[in-house]
């Protein structure tokens, strides 16, 4: 169906995004001089400029940037009224744009797929993987509908639905005798050489928080940013991680982890989505997939002490 909103909008929307009328018109596949003429026609209508133009692109002038938040919430109100009238009375049609943790890829993207091809064939669904800093950097931009991040402690967000809760444990070999028993102190990590995420990592604005609490010092010896290159890291030998656990299959045999505790740590999974999409019937069917389904998916990832 044809836009509500006048496509020229949306030209506006991407050359501010972008700081360029080229990168507009690739972005777009036409040729420059439509998107030079669309911003031309909208500058005439609102009978003044809405972009300066500079050696290196264009800026937004103030009535430009003034108009650039509304615009965007107005287009995304729109795309979310077409697909209410394309989609009335039938099936959810369209694209979705997920994106999944590494530690999370083996589990839930092909049930999430086989569930859409049975149930919503006309859903188009793109998957990506990255870590939490990507993913949500993909979410502020508008680049996915949604995506599973990580929350350390009490960060979780009121919009954000929960998926799951872990206690964060000391991951290990699996003949260490460290992390076999079932619980160990935070206080006693404090000589072991520690795999932790880098700054700014939630993680580690926690541990340094709590080595200040506690007048202690955590031994953090090497640097990996997911939870899969810790593991690989703790199975050859290169210290301890500190993790919820979630280990995928090929990691059962080789680690093993022990609940950190006094005080205990707690990380939830969350569903995030963005506010640069429309939420269409077809986000909304993946939505409650991960809220319905995802969680009982999740408890078999755990590692159970």
């Amino acid at each position: 169906m044809q836009s509500i909103l006048d496509s020229k909008w949306l030209v506006f929307i991407k050359v501010a995004e972008l700081g360029s009328l080229s990168k507009a018109a690739h972005a777009f596949n036409v040729p420059q001089s439509m998107i030079s003429r669309h911003i031309a026609q909208l500058e005439e209508q609102c009978g003044t400029r809405l972009f300066n133009r500079t050696g290196r692109g264009v800026v937004l002038t103030e009535l430009g940037y003034e108009l650039l938040p509304r615009i965007i919430n107005l287009a995304i109100e729109c795309g979310a009224i077409e697909d209410d009238i394309r989609t009335y009375g039938g099936e959810p049609i369209g694209e979705v744009r997920v994106g999944l943790l590494p530690a999370l890829v083996r589990q839930l993207s092909g049930a999430l797929y086989r569930y859409v091809k049975e149930h919503h064939p006309r859903i188009d669904l793109h998957l990506s993987e990255g870590s939490n800093v990507h993913l949500e950097e993909m979410i502020e931009e508008g680049r996915i509908d949604m995506a599973l991040l990580l929350r350390e402690g009490e960060m979780v967000k009121q919009e954000e639905a929960v998926i799951a809760e872990f206690g964060l444990m000391l991951v290990g070999q699996s003949n260490d005798p460290l992390v076999q028993q079932p619980t160990i102190k935070l206080r006693d990590l404090q000589d072991l050489p520690l795999i932790v995420p880098s700054r700014p990592h939630p993680l580690r604005a926690r541990l340094d928080l709590l080595a200040r609490q506690m007048e202690c010092k955590f031994g953090c010896i090497v640097e990996a940013d997911s939870n899969r290159l810790q593991h690989e890291l703790v199975a050859a030998g290169g210290g301890y991680a500190i993790s919820s656990g979630l280990f995928g299959l090929e990691n059962q045999q080789r680690l093993s982890a022990s609940l950190i505790v006094e005080p205990e740590l707690h990380r939830s999974v969350v569903l995030a989505h963005t506010i640069r999409r429309p939420n269409t019937r077809a986000a909304r069917v993946v939505q409650q997939w991960f809220e319905k389904q995802a969680p009982q998916i999740l408890k078999g990832m755990i590692v159970n002490r």
